[in-house]
């Protein structure tokens, strides 16, 4: 398992970054890069579930570890969503399970830093490298509208 991180400097309260990230609306948008439709289930409470989802149902299982509103979120990937429905862990998602995706917003005098760390199989990390920073640049762009 490979941990990745990416930084993005963005004009922008930190209020407005974090429902930039979390609203429906403006996740779609930004999440687009890694698939088109893209979009999650989730009443964003920490300790509950969360579905990231393709429009074919497929995607991740995963639980909200910790959540500090506009501040931190810590989602813990458990199994793959085959047909709208959770998976049990297999030995191919038995790899990764128990990873880690987080999002820090720290305030920089006027700006927020914006910091992403994943938790990755090696082969998945060129892809990663290449599409963060793409949705990260969108991000930027939508909160600082």
């Amino acid at each position: 398992m490979t941990t990745l991180e990416f930084k993005i400097e963005i004009n922008a309260p930190k209020e407005k970054v974090w429902n930039t990230l979390w609203n429906d609306e403006t996740y779609r948008k930004w999440t687009n890069v890694f698939c088109e439709g893209t979009y999650a289930v989730s009443n964003w409470n920490e300790g509950d579930k969360i579905h990231f989802l393709s429009p074919n149902g497929e995607g991740m299982n995963s639980i909200i570890d910790k959540k500090i509103e506009n501040e931190y979120i810590a989602f813990k990937h458990l199994s793959t969503i085959k047909n709208f429905e959770a998976m049990p862990i297999d030995d191919e998602s038995n790899e990764w399970t128990g990873s880690l995706e987080t999002y820090r917003l720290t305030q920089n005098n006027s700006t927020i830093i914006l910091e992403v760390k994943i938790d990755t199989l090696e082969k998945y990390v060129d892809y990663f490298k290449n599409t963060f920073p793409n949705g990260l640049e969108m991000v930027k762009t939508l909160s600082e509208k």
